[in-house]
């Protein structure tokens, strides 16, 4: 439980830094290039004092970051400058759980006991209290669709990716291995940052087909002061969500169901609330001040039915 409340703190700040950037750079450079940091840093630490590529395990390791990073990061990008960090936030991690949960039952017979399941419930109950919009963005109906189909796939790839990440480390178990966090990280890490670079270079491709085949040197970056801007929010978020949150959710999941773990995660909107009321001078009210009361005595029950 600790670990997944790291990982929610971890994840609201990576939250705020990534609709920076994908405000600025668009979802799918923001997301690759985040990705590609979070590979660095965790490759440095599972060479120097993890397994590196090691491990019985390593194939699913790797299909988990296909699916959590490559294909649910790929929509959650989408949809953070169409509906913004709340509305993504609040839509993608309260689809991820139910999600995990019924995938998690239909592949691997994993049940929760009803205090478990009505504990669930209450937190994205509360979530969804607290992180009601109350439609101060104007949203096009278009941005509307686009961005609700990017939480939808968002919420389906970071689901499997979890489940996935457990299914491996039932797989490292029977095989006597315990890899690190930090280890279980990078290999994940990979498979994300190779199906996003295979997505930049499509996007960028197309963009220059759209262009008569004329691929200028601007389109494969922006500017050099917008970079000046904007690359500490992209080594922020790199740090906080692909690398060391990352790492803590795949703490998590060595030993607590998916379902549980994205549950927890799930609260990262209410940690969004101070964050958001900082950056961006959106009001705290009543309504989300309840919500998040709620959302915190589901995490409580959650901790205490365990």
């Amino acid at each position: 439980m600790l670990a997944a409340l790291l990982t929610t703190l971890l994840f609201a700040i990576s939250a705020i830094c990534g609709y920076r950037t994908a405000t600025q750079i668009g979802g799918v450079e923001a997301n690759f290039w985040r990705a590609c940091l979070a590979t660095l840093f965790l490759a440095i630490w599972a060479n120097s004092f993890g397994n590196g590529f090691e491990g019985a395990a390593f194939p699913v390791f790797v299909l988990s970051g296909l699916a959590g990073i490559g294909l649910g990061d790929s929509g959650y990008f989408q949809a953070l400058p169409r509906l913004g960090s709340r509305r993504t936030v609040l839509l993608t991690q309260c689809l991820t759980a139910p999600f995990a949960v019924v995938i998690e039952w239909l592949w691997l017979d994993t049940t929760l006991d009803i205090i478990e399941l009505f504990s669930i419930l209450v937190i994205l109950a509360g979530v969804a209290l607290a992180l009601a919009p109350r439609e101060h963005l104007e949203i096009t109906p278009r941005q509307m669709f686009v961005g609700i189909s990017g939480t939808v796939v968002g919420a389906l790839g970071g689901a499997l990716g979890a489940v996935l990440s457990r299914k491996a480390y039932a797989i490292a178990h029977a095989a006597g291995e315990h890899p690190d966090p930090g280890t279980t990280g990078y290999q994940r890490v990979i498979g994300g940052a190779l199906a996003l670079g295979v997505l930049l270079l499509a996007v960028k491709w197309r963009s220059a087909h759209t262009h008569g085949g004329i691929l200028e040197a601007n389109s494969l970056r922006v500017s050099r002061d917008k970079w000046r801007r904007l690359w500490p929010w992209v080594l922020a978020n790199s740090l906080a969500g692909q690398t060391v949150g990352v790492s803590c959710m795949q703490w998590a999941l060595e030993n607590t169901s998916a379902g549980i773990v994205t549950a927890v995660i799930a609260t990262t909107p209410i940690l969004l609330l101070p964050m958001t009321r900082l950056m961006d001078g959106e009001r705290i009210g009543r309504r989300s001040t309840i919500g998040a009361l709620i959302a915190v005595a589901g995490v409580i029950g959650l901790t205490f039915s365990r």
